[in-house]
């Protein structure tokens, strides 16, 4: 579960120009910034057309930046899903918000994320102001959630975030759940992208490990139904995956790590029904990712104040 702290730049694929097999086409880096819980990861895989981010309504579900690639016949996006800026409160809470400036640094055009079904408030203005930090990259404004709200909201919201910068290459309202806009968007973004071959082959959806993918597949499913604080001291840490020797069957052994005792009695549930439930929801979506049945032991620890801790926050990844 290790993350490099900066967007890397693979070296061009072979042979490659724009993925419609001419010589040359534009590719380079995109990232989606906002409030937690605005529709970034949502709005990533849209893009993608496959489920490579977790999504949840509990807010800062993201923890890593997360690479999705997008072939269209100009050229090729990498979108980089980053976790949502936000107060900190425990030094895993400062750590991502790190992580995400690191990643602003490099990315060729950001993408400033706000949902129509709601006004723009103090946090978004922050955070588009902000965005002067990276003058090398092109901004784009994206009104997103636009199935949910009605026509006024729609025009309200975007007199409103057009008028928080005077640079914004495009203001674009979309909806992720509907793909309405989305090629919109995404042939805007590639219009703004450096010349250059495509950076990945255009068979790769993503260059996250098939180890994090499923770590990832169960955290959303633990985060399903929890309250309060908890959904922030899940982490997941996978021990093994193998495949067994007739290949109709693999094993999967996980931890969900929590910070309390009384956290790992929510997770594990009466006589264990939650975690089943937990085990049931993830194995879904990991079965179709690892191609065979799968077998999957979660165990529940303790690693108490893991947020706050510096050697445990390695020791998860972070």
């Amino acid at each position: 579960m290790s993350e490099s702290p900066t967007t890397p730049v693979p070296e061009p694929a072979e042979g490659t120009g724009a993925p419609d097999g001419s010589a040359e086409g534009r590719s380079g880096f995109v990232t989606f910034v906002g409030r937690p819980n605005v529709g970034k990861s949502t709005l990533t895989n849209a893009l993608v057309g496959e489920k490579v981010a977790i999504t949840s309504d509990k807010p800062q579900t993201t923890r890593r930046a997360i690479r999705g690639i997008l072939n269209r016949p100009g050229g090729q996006l990498v979108i980089v899903d980053t976790p949502g800026l936000h107060k900190p409160r425990t030094l895993l809470g400062q750590r991502l918000n790190d992580l995400v400036e690191q990643v602003l640094g490099d990315v060729d055009v950001i993408g400033f994320c706000v949902p129509a079904t709601e006004k723009v408030g103090p946090g978004d203005r922050r955070i588009a102001e902000s965005l002067d930090g990276y003058g090398r990259a092109k901004k784009v404004a994206i009104v997103t959630k636009t199935d949910a709200a009605s026509r006024d909201q729609i025009t309200e919201r975007l007199m409103e975030v057009d008028s928080l910068r005077e640079d914004w290459a495009a203001v674009i309202p979309l909806s992720a759940f509907t793909r309405e806009q989305l090629d919109v968007l995404s042939d805007e973004l590639l219009a703004l992208m450096p010349v250059g071959p495509a950076l990945y082959p255009d068979d790769v959806v993503t260059d996250e490990s098939t180890e994090d993918r499923i770590a990832e597949i169960i955290r959303e499913a633990a985060l399903e139904g929890v309250r309060d604080e908890l959904p922030h001291s899940i982490a997941v840490t996978i021990d093994d995956i193998a495949e067994r020797e007739d290949g109709g069957l693999t094993d999967v052994y996980a931890n969900i790590v929590v910070e309390r005792d009384s956290q790992k009695a929510i997770i594990i549930g009466h006589k264990g029904s939650r975690l089943r439930d937990v085990g049931t929801r993830a194995r879904a979506q990991i079965e179709p990712l690892l191609g065979t049945k799968v077998f999957l032991k979660l165990h529940v620890r303790v690693a108490k104040e893991w947020q706050r801790d510096p050697k445990q926050l390695g020791r998860l990844g972070f």
